[in-house]
């Protein structure tokens, strides 16, 4: 990378910096400085959030008024996927009206949604996530089939990957209404190598109060967004992930003084330390998180090798920030390629790995043969 990208790229990181710490002092860029921050935030999905903040803090009419527009829509369409998640979330209790023994636990944006967190502002939501024990998921999607949840067709061999290999059904969606639900059944594909209990994760979830639903506890949501991050993804662009961590993270220890230790016991418990280590880490280098010492202490058990967190610690701000928009970074590209391979190596062992990339390596060049040949 050269000197001119690297300073673009520093520039870009201390302007997300300013949007997302300190956003009054947002008022006082220039109007080039703000219109590359809006374009940023949007490509990691936090102009919303952005947006939220702004009127939080009593400035978004200071903004230029073409800067207020955009960020208007924005909060529109949030307020719009709010409304639609919710009446979605009122439809699937009603459907599930006479299956009372089914527990059904939000996960995700949903479930920020129904407890008000920080970082449930502004935020679009593109699906509901459900978590369902494992022996009723089939039940559970009869039960929606029947009532206007139809089950995505796919090939046999996608169907079956999803059923036999990863840790939710395939996608449903609504006859009338373009919302899509995944139904889980643990936060790990069945071939990662990390194992958390979903037995456990079930025990532990809360209800919500006037509602049918119910929510991973404190800890575990926090986890879940962790293992969602760090171990299921390539990384790409996915700060708003990041911030969701440092969000709950400064909430729920502000609500009570055991969290960490409760977040740190929970991670043992649930084999998840390493995902932990790696979210803290991160957050503190990114986002200045306040992270305690002795928090800090306690995760060091679950580091790398130190050639790995090298390695890591190079890869994951390269994918994680988004680049200058008008300057190709070809080494992010490299950086989301690895962690796009990383992610595949950790949720399938080495034999099916090979053989699920070789199956989509082989569809994907017969898919072009034929449609080369139609264009002939």
């Amino acid at each position: 990378m050269g000197e001119a990208s690297v300073n673009l790229r520093a520039d870009a990181i201390r302007l997300l910096k300013v949007g997302l710490r300190d956003p009054a002092g947002v008022v006082a860029m220039s109007p080039t400085d703000l219109d590359l921050l809006l374009q940023l935030l949007r490509r990691v999905r936090l102009h919303g959030r952005f947006a939220a903040d702004l009127k939080q803090a009593g400035v978004f009419g200071d903004l230029p008024q073409v800067a207020q527009d955009q960020l208007n829509s924005v909060l529109v369409m949030a307020e719009s996927r709010n409304r639609v998640a919710l009446w979605e979330l009122n439809r699937i209790a009603w459907a599930m009206r006479d299956e009372q023994r089914v527990k059904l636990s939000c996960m995700k944006g949903c479930a920020y949604l129904l407890l008000a967190l920080p970082n449930a502002r502004g935020r679009i939501f593109a699906d509901v996530d459900l978590l369902i024990q494992e022996d009723q998921l089939e039940h559970v999607e009869r039960v929606l089939n029947a009532r206007g949840w139809k089950t995505q067709s796919l090939s046999a061999y996608d169907d079956n990957y999803y059923r036999r290999w990863t840790h939710e059904l395939p996608p449903l969606v609504h006859v009338e209404r373009d919302v899509e639900i995944d139904l889980h059944h643990n936060i790990v594909p069945r071939t990662a190598r990390l194992k958390p209990s979903s037995h456990d994760l079930f025990e532990n979830t809360t209800p919500v109060k006037g509602s049918r639903y119910h929510v991973l506890r404190a800890e575990d949501l926090v986890l879940h967004a962790m293992v969602h991050l760090m171990f299921d993804s390539d990384l790409a662009d996915k700060l708003r992930d990041l911030v969701d961590i440092e969000e709950m993270l400064r909430h729920f220890a502000g609500r009570e003084n055991r969290f960490w230790r409760r977040l740190v016991a929970r991670a043992g418990e649930l084999g998840l330390g390493r995902p932990l280590y790696y979210s803290l880490r991160y957050a503190r280098r990114l986002l200045d998180s306040q992270i305690p010492q002795g928090v800090i202490e306690r995760t060091d058990s679950w580091e790398p090798i130190t050639p790995i967190r090298w390695l890591m610690d190079r890869l994951v701000p390269l994918a994680l920030l988004p680049p200058h928009p008008g300057y190709p970074d070809r080494g992010a590209d490299l950086a989301r390629f690895l962690l796009f391979m990383r992610s595949h190596w950790l949720r399938m062992p080495p034999w099916l790995l090979v053989y699920h990339l070789s199956y989509k390596f082989c569809v994907t060049r017969f898919r072009r043969t034929v449609v080369g040949r139609g264009d002939a």
